[in-house]
C-alpha cells in the first residue's frame, strides 16, 4: 500500500484577499517583488496587460500600493493566488472614481505566472474577484481585453461577462493593431 501524498508534497492553491495577504508579514513583504516578476515576465512574452515594455519594480509596487489602499476602504478588490508560499497569480478590480459611476467597478488586471497557465488559477482568481465585487455592492463589473486574447475572452464569457462594444484596431503594440473589447457583468439583472 502506497503512503498518501501530503499537502506539503502537492501544495493547494490558495486565493487570498487583500486583508489575508497583508496580515501575513512574510507574504506582504514579498508580494510586490513576486508580482513584478510575474507581470514583467508576462509582458516580456507579449501578454496583453496594458504595458508594451515590462513594468519596473517601482511601478508595480506603486500600483499595488494604490490597490491595497483602495481595497482597505472598500473601493477595490485584490486577490493573490499562492501555491504554498509562491505567488502564482494576482488580479484586482477598482471602483470607478467619477461620482456618477461609483456603483460600478472595472476588473483591471488578471495575471497568472506562465508556468501555472491551464491549471484553473485565472478562473479561480476571476471568480473570487466577481464574488468580492458582488459582495461589495458593485452593480456592473466591466473589463476590457485585447481582441487577440482569446483565452481570456473565453474565460470571461464562461463566467458570465458579455461583450458590449469593440474598438477596431485601437490597441497599438509597435506596428501591430488589435481590437479593444469591452465586456460587462451586470449584477442588477435578476435571473
Amino acid at each position: 500500500m502506497k503512503p498518501a501524498l501530503t499537502s506539503a508534497a502537492t501544495p493547494e492553491l490558495a486565493i487570498l484577499d487583500a486583508r489575508e495577504l497583508t496580515s501575513d508579514p512574510e507574504r506582504e513583504a514579498g508580494f510586490a517583488g513576486s508580482a513584478h516578476r510575474i507581470l514583467a515576465d508576462l509582458v516580456g512574452g507579449g501578454a496583453a496587460l496594458g504595458w508594451v515594455e515590462p513594468p519596473s519594480r517601482d511601478e508595480v509596487a506603486e500600483l499595488l500600493g494604490r490597490v491595497v489602499t483602495a481595497a482597505r476602504s472598500g473601493d477595490a478588490g485584490l486577490r493573490a493566488a499562492y501555491l504554498g508560499r509562491r505567488l502564482v497569480g494576482l488580479g484586482y478590480w477598482i471602483r470607478y472614481s467619477r461620482p456618477t459611476h461609483r456603483p460600478h467597478a472595472d476588473l483591471e488586471k488578471i495575471a497568472v505566472d506562465a508556468a501555472s497557465h491551464g491549471r484553473g488559477t485565472g478562473r479561480a482568481l476571476t471568480a473570487a474577484l466577481i464574488a468580492d465585487a458582488r459582495e461589495a455592492g458593485i452593480e456592473v463589473l466591466t473589463l476590457d481585453a485585447r481582441g487577440d486574447n482569446s483565452g481570456a475572452l473565453h474565460l470571461y464569457r464562461s463566467l458570465g461577462f458579455t461583450e458590449y462594444g469593440r474598438l477596431p484596431d485601437f490597441v497599438a503594440v509597435g506596428e501591430h493593431r488589435y481590437d479593444k473589447v469591452f465586456c460587462m457583468l451586470d449584477f442588477r439583472r435578476r435571473g
